[in-house]
């Protein structure tokens, strides 16, 4: 059993991903009504050295003998740049690996120069960014006590200006909380001169935190999506799973068949399915997830591959 990495997991944004958890299970500083790994039972605001490094490579080196990940990814049941010794660790793991490493967080700490100089060592990093507001950035993310919204704005803001990173901002929508037209004004005024690679609004997939909150629909998103693109925020996607063919506005039958003519002869790589398709990978994932869930097609990892096969 490892009691730091945890997958490989296949990922429409990351490829094969493999998760490294830098801290305690649910130690952050943040209780969101969304989380997937439930609430914070007890809340943390101080970086410091949460776990056995040593151990953390031994992990990795053992993994890496049977699995080439495409991201090495920071996230897992806590904040990882709770902990102070990230950028030392990325570096550590650079020794043994080459490929790329990816930072998930929730941005809480990102006015610390130490913080933003450790998330320089990795390739990708994905901040949130839930709220503008204070009330709603308390509704959605309640916060430990003395951090508000006002600090992750300013955290963002320099994160953003000094950055030579890629850059995935997601928002996750938690409907009729910070959908509404007077908030998502006030994300275009703010991410209106950001340089991000791409906007990502994403929404509840697993129950969350709390039993009262519900996904917000592909309608909704998609309005949303509309809304920042019409005021020139470029690159917005959707990263929420389609469902059902429902959801899917302008569903292709016509792609279904092709997709499953190609897999009742063998199965393909997700890059072999783009070349051959010439159809984008983002595309492609949501005809597969669908078909996934009603049985037609599974995606699996093998040999450091997503494949799909009926």
């Amino acid at each position: 059993m490892y009691k730091y990495i945890f997958g490989p997991v296949p990922s429409r944004r990351l490829g094969v991903s493999l998760g490294v958890d830098l801290v305690m299970s649910k130690t952050c500083n943040l209780n969101c009504i969304y989380c997937e790994c439930g609430s914070t039972t007890k809340f943390y605001n101080r970086r410091d050295s949460y776990i056995d490094i040593d151990r953390l490579i031994e992990e990795v080196k053992d993994i890496l003998q049977n699995l080439t990940p495409d991201y090495i990814t920071f996230s897992g049941s806590g904040e990882p740049t709770l902990n102070k010794d990230l950028g030392m660790i990325i570096r550590e793991i650079r020794k043994i690996y080459s490929g790329k490493i990816a930072v998930i967080t929730n941005s809480t700490l990102l006015n610390d120069s130490d913080v933003r100089e450790a998330l320089e060592e990795a390739d990708l990093i994905i901040p949130s960014l839930d709220a503008i507001s204070e009330d709603i950035f308390e509704k959605i993310n309640r916060p430990i006590e003395g951090l508000h919204a006002k600090n992750i704005l300013d955290g963002m803001t320099k994160f953003l200006s000094e950055t030579k990173k890629e850059v995935y901002l997601e928002i996750f929508i938690v409907e009729g909380i910070n959908d509404g037209d007077e908030e998502l004004k006030k994300f275009v005024e703010y991410l209106k001169d950001k340089k991000v690679t791409v906007i990502q609004l994403n929404t509840l997939a697993r129950p969350g935190a709390t039993e009262d909150i519900k996904p917000a629909s592909m309608k909704r998103l998609t309005e949303i999506k509309d809304f920042f693109e019409s005021h020139n925020l470029n690159s917005v996607e959707i990263i929420k799973k389609y469902t059902s063919r429902e959801e899917f506005p302008k569903y292709s039958e016509k792609l279904e068949e092709l997709i499953l003519n190609m897999l009742s002869k063998r199965k393909y790589s997700i890059y072999e399915m783009v070349e051959l398709l010439q159809r984008g990978e983002v595309e492609l994932f949501k005809y597969l997830n669908i078909l996934q869930k009603e049985g037609k097609v599974k995606i699996v990892i093998e040999n450091d591959q997503i494949y799909i096969k009926n």
